[in-house]
This record gives C-alpha cells, sequence and structure tokens, in this order.
C-alpha cells in the first residue's frame, strides 16, 4: 500500500483495539478510495476527556463526540507529484463512546470503532454529509468499506 499511518492507542484501551485490524480498516478505505499518491495520517483512540477537549477547541461544542476528523488537504487539490507524501490529517476516536454507541445497537466494539475509523477516513479524504446528497454518498462508501472488512469478497483463482 502507499500509505503510512501512525496509530494511537492510550491505555486502558490498547488491549481492547487492536492496532493490525485498524490497519486492516484504512488499508480497506484506501483500497475503495485510492489517492494515487503516498499519504500519511495519524490515528489516535483515546479516552472521553480528551475527544471533549478537542471538541471544544476546534468545534466550539463543549461535549464528547464519537470521532474527530481533522483534514489537512481540505479544499485543497491532492499535489500532482506522484513521489509528493499527502498529509491527509488525523482521525481521533474517543472509544467510551464507541462503547456506549456499540451498546445501544446491535453492532460489537469492533464493529462500532471500524465505523468511526472509516468514518474519519473518508472526512480526511473529501467527503463530508452537510447535505443530504453528501450523506448519501458518505454513507454508501461506508457500506461499501464495512462489507469489505466483515466480508471480504472471495478471491478466486483458477485451478
Amino acid at each position: 500500500m502507499n500509505w503510512e499511518v501512525d496509530i494511537t492507542i492510550e491505555e486502558p484501551f490498547e488491549k481492547q483495539v487492536s492496532e493490525e485490524w485498524l490497519k486492516l480498516v484504512i488499508d480497506s478505505v484506501m483500497l475503495v478510495e485510492p489517492v494515487g499518491h503516498p499519504v500519511e495520517l495519524s490515528l489516535l483512540i483515546t479516552g472521553d476527556e480528551t475527544v471533549r477537549e478537542l471538541n471544544r477547541i476546534y468545534r466550539q461544542i463543549d461535549s464528547t463526540t464519537d470521532v474527530l476528523a481533522f483534514a489537512m488537504q481540505e479544499g485543497e487539490d491532492f499535489p500532482s507529484a506522484p513521489e509528493e507524501v499527502i498529509q491527509l490529517g488525523e482521525v481521533i476516536i474517543s472509544f467510551p463512546q464507541a462503547e456506549r454507541q456499540a451498546n445501544q445497537t446491535d453492532f460489537s466494539i469492533k464493529q462500532e470503532v471500524t465505523i468511526l475509523t472509516i468514518h474519519g477516513m473518508l472526512h480526511l479524504l473529501g467527503y463530508n454529509h452537510e447535505s443530504d446528497e453528501d450523506a448519501h454518498i458518505m454513507e454508501a462508501k461506508e457500506n461499501v468499506v464495512f462489507q469489505n472488512v466483515f466480508q471480504p469478497p472471495i478471491d478466486h483463482k483458477p485451478t
């Protein structure tokens, strides 16, 4: 793959989330949405207080949320030089909020963190959900990636 990711899973969540799984999820997003350039990004799994503080500072909302995405390329075209590394940005997930959301649905915590990772990645790649049309497009992409992660296509090789 043509991407590098810096994954930080803070204590006490490091035993509940697999870095290898998160890399697989990001890999799946990049397969569905290739950028054609080397990219770097970071992913942080943290607690409510960190997310609440970032949400307050950057969005003026004094409460926790499930995922924040800080895109470095927002509103800009990707550079044209294929060897240039693009800084996509950072995805920050509140593990406790993900856990609460999973408990309110039929999803496991693994599925919920997967959804939030996909959602944040798509924001870094320029997707948003500010209009109904944009929300439908983003949701469709999320569903494709989610299905690929949990039910990857069978590789049929001739025998």
